[in-house]
């Protein structure tokens, strides 16, 4: 299974590039993992409602010219579903099982996904109704991803 991560912004803080790459590393025996990291659009202090959706669908383009026709895409989106650990491992099994080669998780900028991209999603996945920095989420993301593959091949984690 190839597990793909399509992100907007860089990663500015060492601690959480560390933290990906440690959990990169771990995923590497489980999957084939890709992180693609589109350009983010300057969020203007006084933004309007439109000037917001405009920046959110020039991200959305970014986002949608990196996903391969045919990927399973889950969005992160904060109305989504918010599986258990379980449960999301046993998605990603079904998923894998069924035939599925590639999933993409998608994680927006400051502003979220635009409707486009939300439109093209297969799944939308929550963690939680708070907001998160999109940095972070990366972590976070990875750190369940790896989570659910211990759990698919009943190997012991930490809870």
């Amino acid at each position: 299974m190839k597990i793909t991560l399509v992100t907007v912004g860089k990663i500015k803080e060492k601690f959480y590039a560390d933290a990906i790459a440690e959990y990169s590393k771990r995923l590497s025996r489980y999957c084939k993992l890709e992180i693609i990291q589109v350009a983010d659009e300057k969020t203007p202090d006084s933004a309007g409602e439109a000037v917001e959706r405009q920046i959110k669908d020039r991200e959305g383009e970014r986002i949608l010219s990196s996903i391969k026709e045919g990927a399973y895409v889950a969005a992160l989106a904060i109305e989504g579903e918010m599986p258990d650990s379980v449960k999301l491992s046993e998605k990603i099994n079904a998923l894998g099982v069924g035939g599925t080669s590639q999933i993409i998780f998608v994680i927006g900028g400051s502003l979220g996904l635009s409707e486009a991209v939300l439109k093209r999603a297969d799944y939308k996945l929550s963690f939680s109704r708070m907001t998160f920095p999109h940095q972070l989420m990366r972590v976070i993301l990875l750190e369940q991803i790896y989570r659910s593959y211990r759990i698919i091949n009943g190997e012991p984690y930490h809870k």
